[in-house]
C-alpha cells in the first residue's frame, strides 16, 4: 500500500499519488484493497497524495479534489472499516454522480461547452490544439447534443479566471500524469484540463487525440469504467450510475486495470453512453 511504482509503457494518464486507496495506476498489475489489505490513516494518505500545481489533490489517477475537506470526504467515502480496520467493499460507460444525481451539463450548457487553450504551451500549442481537436471530435459525431467550442480569443489570457470561456487547457510540467480534468459539478476555479504537452506526444500507442478524449469524456461527467466491480481491479468508489453494460474496452478504462483496449480509442459502448446521458 505504502509503495511508489514507477511508471510502466504505455504510461497512465495520471498517477494519482505514492499511497492510492484504490489502486496502483501506474503498474500494468494494478492492485486493488481486498477485506485483507489495512488501510492508511487519512494523514497518511492525505501525505502521499500527489498536490498539482494549482493546489488541488489528484485522485483516481486524473480527477481533482478541490481541497483538504473534500479529500476527507472522498476517504471516508471510499473507506468503510470494520471492527478490525480492514477494508470493506461494497459490491454493486458510468456516469459520476453526486448526491444520488447525475453530474451532467444541462442540455443549454451541453452545447456551448467553450474552452481555451494556453499560448503558454509554446511550440507545442498545435499539438495541443489538434489533440483537443480529435478528442472533441469523438463525443460530437457519438451525440449532436454535445458541442465543443475553441475560443481563441482567450488563449493568450488562458486560466481558470477568465470568464469567457467554461473551461481552459492550460500546461503542467509535472510528470506525474499525462493530463487531468474536472467534471460538471467542479466549481470555476477548478474547471481546467492540465496536459504534460511532452509527454502527451510520447505515449506509445495512446494517441494523443485518444487520451484528450479520455479527459473530454470525465468533463462530461463519466467515471473511469474500471471502477466497476466487473474489472476486478482499481476500484474507486461507488458513485456512479451505470449507463451500458460493462466495456473493458471503453475509452475511460485504463488498460493496465485490466482493460482490453491498447489505444484508449472509442468504442461503440462509449457512444450509447454519451447518447444516453445527453441525447443522440
Amino acid at each position: 500500500m505504502h509503495r511508489r511504482l514507477l511508471s510502466a509503457r504505455p504510461r497512465a494518464l495520471a498517477l494519482a499519488g505514492a499511497a492510492v486507496l484504490a489502486s496502483s495506476l501506474a503498474a500494468p498489475a494494478a492492485a486493488t484493497l481486498s477485506s485483507g489489505d489495512a488501510v492508511p490513516t487519512f494523514r497518511e494518505y492525505e501525505a502521499q497524495t500527489y498536490v498539482d500545481t494549482d493546489k488541488q489533490y489528484i485522485v483516481n489517477g486524473d480527477e481533482p479534489v478541490a481541497d483538504t475537506g473534500r479529500l476527507r470526504q472522498y476517504y471516508d467515502v471510499l473507506t468503510g472499516n470494520d471492527v478490525h480496520g480492514h477494508k470493506t467493499l461494497e459490491e454493486g460507460l458510468v456516469v459520476n454522480t453526486v448526491f444520488g444525481r447525475d453530474d451532467k451539463w444541462s442540455a443549454t450548457q451541453a452545447m456551448n461547452l467553450t474552452y481555451c487553450i494556453s499560448d503558454k504551451f509554446g511550440s507545442q500549442k498545435t499539438n495541443v490544439v489538434n489533440a483537443m481537436n480529435a478528442g472533441v471530435a469523438l463525443w460530437e459525431q457519438a451525440s449532436s447534443k454535445v458541442d465543443y467550442i475553441h475560443v481563441p480569443a482567450a488563449d493568450s489570457n488562458c486560466t481558470t479566471r477568465n470568464n469567457a470561456v467554461l473551461f481552459s487547457v492550460e500546461p503542467t510540467s509535472t510528470t506525474q500524469y499525462i493530463a487531468r480534468a474536472f467534471f460538471p459539478s467542479t466549481s470555476d476555479r477548478g474547471r481546467n484540463i492540465l496536459v504534460n504537452a511532452a509527454s502527451l506526444t510520447s505515449s506509445g500507442s495512446w494517441t494523443p487525440g485518444n487520451i484528450m478524449g479520455h479527459e473530454l469524456g470525465h468533463t462530461l461527467g463519466f467515471r473511469h469504467e474500471h471502477t466497476r466491480p466487473e474489472s476486478g481491479t482499481c476500484f474507486e468508489d461507488n458513485n456512479w450510475r451505470p449507463l451500458t453494460p460493462y466495456d473493458s474496452a471503453s475509452i475511460m478504462h485504463y488498460p493496465q486495470c485490466n482493460g482490453t483496449s491498447d489505444d484508449l480509442s472509442m468504442t461503440a459502448s462509449d457512444r450509447a453512453g454519451v447518447q444516453a446521458l445527453y441525447g443522440a
